[in-house]
């Protein structure tokens, strides 16, 4: 595994910045500042510019932050408490023309993540962080939500500013720190599949 300060020195300091914590302060974020971080996600590529993602939010404390926290597995819930937002990533799974005709967009989840990275590193420039997880009641959070059935729900995440570690369980502590990652050799050669 690479360290964080291992990384190659031409890696942009702001992906190797990009962590995910889940230690959260439990401050606010104005809406102009993720009205920013959904900007900057809405400026992922994507195939035929479809931008099929979507997202669905809540503030910490607002009308909808304890039916959306509900929509996430109690291991997350028990950190997630503390973070500003809670989104939902959803893409639009079908390509949709001008003349009503519609099919399949082969790429949606792929594009979604494209603009869920986006995310993360506009959070990460503005001074927070944003943890994402597949901790989620899928087909619950897609009913509660009325998600239609030609959308498919990704996955969630929080964005807040990072709080002290010692706000998380003991074992949580311990993993409060950016992670390691695999040596390039590990997920890419030339040629066929290995």
């Amino acid at each position: 595994m690479t360290e964080r300060n291992e990384a190659h020195p031409n890696v942009l300091d702001a992906i190797v910045d990009r962590w995910s914590p889940r230690s959260f302060d439990g401050g606010a974020i104005p809406q102009e500042d993720l009205d920013v971080i959904f900007e900057a996600a809405g400026w992922a590529p994507s195939a035929f510019n479809l931008q099929p993602w979507r997202f669905l939010y809540a503030h910490r404390g607002d009308a909808n932050w304890e039916r959306f926290m509900s929509l996430i597995i109690d291991f997350n819930q028990s950190w997630a408490k503390y973070a500003s937002v809670l989104v939902f990533v959803v893409s639009d799974s079908l390509q949709r023309k001008d003349d009503g005709k519609t099919s399949e967009n082969h790429s949606h989840s792929f594009d979604a993540g494209a603009a869920w990275v986006l995310a993360a590193l506009q959070a990460t420039a503005m001074g927070y962080h944003a943890h994402a997880m597949s901790g989620v009641k899928f087909d619950e959070a897609k009913k509660e939500l009325e998600i239609p059935e030609d959308h498919r729900l990704e996955a969630a995440f929080v964005i807040g500013t990072k709080g002290p570690k010692e706000k998380l369980p003991e074992g949580l502590q311990q993993r409060e720190k950016p992670s390691g990652r695999k040596q390039v050799s590990e997920f890419a050669w030339p040629g066929n599949f290995r």
